[in-house]
């Protein structure tokens, strides 16, 4: 199935020059959306993945349902504020300044194995957050798994050595 033929871009959101690809058309479609959770898995598959690491808010999406298939413990990686217990946290670099991400303490445990899984790889930030706060902990990062790539942004290379997935390539980014 070319799962690119479900995602809908739109000009100049949230900003004149940008190609906004929305998610929601492909999310519409149930047989789109289950080959996508369904390619998402495969990636995780027989690689004794303890635990999906999920970044705000569309990873929630497709990492639960990755980490319910694959008999996994699912973390939320959230913006700063949006947690309720004690958090680690992670500053990464935005075009116009830095953010930060937190994970609740202990909701990943020394020496698991994790996948994280987000929506998007761009420039790599939120990913590269959620890396480095998994070396705090320190747990395992086998591979992170994305539905959009757009290439020739720098993100895969930030991301070093691990095993990276993309479901849909963008090399122009538009």
């Amino acid at each position: 199935m070319d799962l690119a033929g479900f995602i809908r871009n739109i000009p100049d959101f949230p900003k004149p020059g940008i190609q906004f690809k929305d998610i929601t058309t492909l999310l519409d479609n149930a047989e789109a959306f289950r080959e996508s959770v369904d390619r998402m898995t495969d990636f995780c598959r027989d690689r004794n993945i303890d635990r999906v690491v999920a970044i705000e808010a569309r990873g929630f999406i497709f990492g639960a349902p990755v980490a319910y298939r694959i008999g996994a413990g699912v973390s939320l990686v959230r913006k700063k504020g949006k947690l309720p217990s004690d958090t680690l946290c992670a500053t990464y670099e935005l075009e116009y300044g830095e953010d930060e991400l937190e994970l609740h303490t202990g909701s990943v445990k020394p020496g698991e194995r994790v996948v994280i899984i987000d929506d998007l790889l761009a420039t790599g930030g939120t990913v590269r957050a959620a890396m480095d706060l998994m070396e705090k902990i320190p747990a395992e990062v086998d591979g992170a798994c994305f539905l959009i790539e757009l290439q020739g942004l720098g993100g895969r290379e930030k991301l070093g050595d691990i095993r990276v997935e993309s479901l849909i390539k963008y090399k122009d980014c538009g």
